[in-house]
């Protein structure tokens, strides 16, 4: 066994060791036969400290007495697993800096943050030392990473795959996600935790381009919807083509939301921000504030652990918030599920961007970051709050930064989205 191994490994690892496959059968019929993955340090391994991204974290707990029923299910489907990667502290992030364990090298941009707070599985799978990884997503922690180091990444709708033996961080958004390079992969993978047998392939109702959303991009976006657009119209033709203005659509849909709404200011401030949007991801934080503090709030007190910048502010303030709004939280959750299940339907697919523009430059000031972590939370609360499938699709690299988009589907809609990922993939293959 291996700690905190070589450079030649980008700092993805925590931990080295091998989980042989669990075979009850020949290993030639396994789905995932010779497949290897790394699990992110938020899953119990047995006879391992679930380090959960800090070091008094693991000084305070004992090595877990089983394994998380995912990663067993992942062996026994023939797959290798090679060890923990290193994630951002306590899940609080999506930049994938951790303080006191160093940061994953982005492998397609070396001098930007890699995205967490799934960053070592992200980099593990880019980096192309395993064939696929898991992380868990709660408020974007599988898309950010995915999307920064270019590659595929799936936040699946909440509650269909086991987070038992995963550190909860807020179970109303907790969700187990995976990366992989190659979109059979990631659907691969997808039908062994879905425990879903093959479905046939359906065609999407309509693909709907959430153009307001788009709009909070740098000028990147035309050419992201261009390239998407192009691989829908091959392949299902130009009418399948929808554009909307999403913001109106949930301000008008969810009127719980009208709580968190704050008074418009200048023109100027509502082209750059969206208002609904905003107002969802303050909806999602509060109540990921609250869970998280339900969570950990007596450990982080009576510990008082080593918290690197940025994260040890975020923590703190958690531990403040009360159960004020916390029912119309959850209120707006259920309406935006019935909201986007009515504008989607079974086989209705919504466009966004994953993130708001390219990754960050290492060590940017988190003051600096501000109004880019809202834009990306407001992108990010649209299937964290509402539930729905969400994956990120890599479009290529631009002068070493990575392009992405990403698609969402109906909750329990997941092979079906995988299955439309894995042919605009096919697609895009030929226009890249």
């Amino acid at each position: 066994m291996e700690n905190m191994e070589s450079s030649k490994s980008c700092g993805a690892f925590m931990e080295k060791f091998t989980l042989q496959p669990i075979c009850t059968s020949s290993s030639e019929e396994l789905p995932l036969n010779g497949l290897t993955f790394a699990v992110k340090d938020i899953f119990d391994v047995e006879g391992h400290i679930t380090g959960f991204g800090n070091p008094d974290w693991a000084k305070t707990h004992s090595a877990a007495t089983s394994t998380a029923p995912t990663v067993v299910t992942l062996l026994k489907a023939g797959a290798t697993s090679v060890g923990k990667t290193v994630m951002d502290e306590m899940a609080y992030s999506i930049n994938g800096e951790n303080f006191h364990y160093g940061t994953p090298v982005n492998p397609v941009s070396p001098d930007r943050v890699p995205g967490g707070s799934s960053s070592g599985s992200a980099v593990a799978v880019g980096a192309k030392l395993v064939d696929f990884s898991l992380g868990t997503d709660t408020g974007g922690s599988v898309r950010v990473p995915a999307s920064y180091c270019g590659i595929y990444g799936i936040r699946p709708s909440h509650g269909v795959v086991s987070t038992d033996g995963v550190i909860p961080m807020a179970q109303s958004f907790d969700t187990v996600g995976w990366f992989a390079r190659d979109p059979l992969i990631l659907k691969q993978v997808g039908r062994v935790l879905l425990q879903s047998p093959q479905v046939n392939t359906v065609r999407p109702t309509n693909i709907i381009v959430a153009e307001d959303c788009f709009k909070l991009l740098d000028s990147k976006s035309n050419l992201l919807i261009e390239t998407l657009v192009n691989s829908v119209q091959k392949l299902y033709g130009s009418h399948m083509i929808k554009y909307m203005n999403l913001g109106d659509y949930i301000e008008e849909t969810v009127p719980s939301l009208k709580k968190f709404m704050t008074a418009r200011t200048s023109n100027e401030e509502s082209e750059t921000y969206i208002p609904s949007l905003l107002a969802l991801s303050s909806a999602m934080r509060l109540l990921q504030k609250y869970e998280f503090k339900e969570n950990h709030g007596e450990w982080v007190s009576t510990v008082k652990p080593s918290l690197g910048p940025g994260i040890a502010e975020r923590i703190w303030d958690a531990l403040k918030t009360t159960d004020e709004n916390i029912d119309v939280c959850r209120s707006v959750k259920a309406e935006l599920l019935a909201a986007l299940a009515d504008l989607l339907g079974d086989f209705g697919i919504l466009a966004i961007p994953t993130v708001p523009g390219l990754p960050p430059k290492l060590r940017s000031e988190t003051t600096a970051l501000e109004g880019f972590r809202a834009k990306a939370f407001s992108l990010l609360s649209i299937a964290g709050v509402s539930g729905f499938c969400q994956v990120n699709i890599p479009l290529g690299v631009q002068h070493n930064l990575p392009l992405s988009v990403s698609l969402i589907a109906n909750h329990g809609s997941d092979l079906f989205l995988l299955n439309v990922v894995e042919a605009i993939h096919n697609v895009l293959k030929e226009q890249i």
